[in-house]
């Protein structure tokens, strides 16, 4: 397992920033994924752009690529817990999925008293808030330590370029944003889910410290599970054998998910406002390396990428999946 250093630095100079699918329905630009939608079928185009801190911060060799993968590998293996909308994956960055009308609300679930966004439960603490997102922390709690028990800390699904605001269940449904009923149903699957990552993690030596949800209503009506599931760039993973040796030394765990560039961003002074600074090959290549690690650490299935020009390469598997001729 691991990946040739020489493969991701020659990764760099062809990442997949942008795409012009027109051809396969109307284009929904997300932060990291593409969308095109045609009669009630959705292609994610999954780039390798990153974000951090809700900003798009630059591209990674290869991230799309692990990205869907591992989402695709998260969806079999939760089938059981909620219906979710992955009906193929006709190219290593791209799923193609069932249409849902999207919840408006991100479920962030979270084990850990951690975090460097200005939003993150640690910053909080730290600043001596004790309601956070509607729960009551108890004082004497120290940085990285497990929260007493996993808190669901939803969002608001903010548009590109601007904030996910942290919120509340009873804000929420206080506001109209949805109905109590759907959040609690939403709410539930999103326990289970994270009881399920919880224990798949720890199975594979790591602790899922704290991760997202994505929810939407298909036309039958029903809560699917959308987007993805405890990726690198939608979870927070820490070694467990490492785990206990830096809590007592005071350090910060060591993880293989964006955090990584995060840390990098904060030690250069940025946190999400203005124009991020730009990322040195190898703290891109680095980066990559992590996420690949955490893909083979994850799913125990060695990453093989595609190093084939990813435009021509989508265009192509896309029109084999639709059965069209250019």
């Amino acid at each position: 397992m691991g990946i040739d250093p020489k493969l991701l630095q020659d990764g760099c100079g062809k990442t997949l920033s942008a795409t012009d699918f027109h051809d396969f329905g109307r284009k929904i630009e997300g932060k990291v994924r593409d969308n095109y939608v045609r009669d009630g079928r959705r292609a994610i185009v999954v780039s390798d752009r990153i974000s951090a801190f809700d900003v798009i911060v630059g591209t990674l060799p290869f991230k799309g690529q692990i990205l869907n993968q591992l989402a695709a590998f998260w969806f079999e293996k939760t089938q059981a817990i909620a219906p979710n909308h992955l009906i193929a994956v006709p190219d290593p960055a791209v799923s193609i999925v069932r249409e849902c009308e999207v919840l408006p609300v991100e479920f962030v679930y979270r084990g850990y008293l951690t975090g460097v966004s200005k939003t993150s439960i640690w910053s909080a603490y730290e600043q001596g808030i004790r309601d956070y997102c509607g729960h009551l922390l108890p004082d004497g709690l120290r940085k990285h330590q497990a929260l007493p028990q996993p808190l669901l800390t939803p969002t608001t699904k903010a548009e590109q370029g601007a904030h996910d605001e942290l919120t509340s269940r009873d804000a929420l449904i206080e506001s109209g944003v949805i109905a109590a009923e759907r959040y609690d149903e939403a709410a539930a699957i999103a326990a289970e889910l994270f009881a399920e990552g919880t224990k798949w993690a720890d199975s594979r030596g790591l602790i899922l410290v704290d991760t997202k949800y994505e929810m939407g209503i298909d036309s039958d009506g029903k809560i699917t599970v959308i987007d993805e599931i405890h990726t690198p760039d939608s979870s927070r993973y820490w070694y467990r054998n490492s785990y206990e040796k830096v809590m007592s030394e005071g350090s910060d765990p060591i993880s293989f998910d964006k955090e990584y560039v995060r840390r990098w961003l904060v030690d250069q002074g940025y946190r999400g406002d203005g124009t991020p600074p730009v990322l040195p090959e190898d703290v891109r290549c680095e980066a990559s390396r992590r996420y690949i690690e955490a893909f083979e650490t994850v799913s125990g299935t060695t990453f093989e990428p595609s190093t084939e020009e990813p435009v021509a390469r989508i265009e192509r598997n896309l029109r084999e999946f639709f059965n069209e001729k250019v």
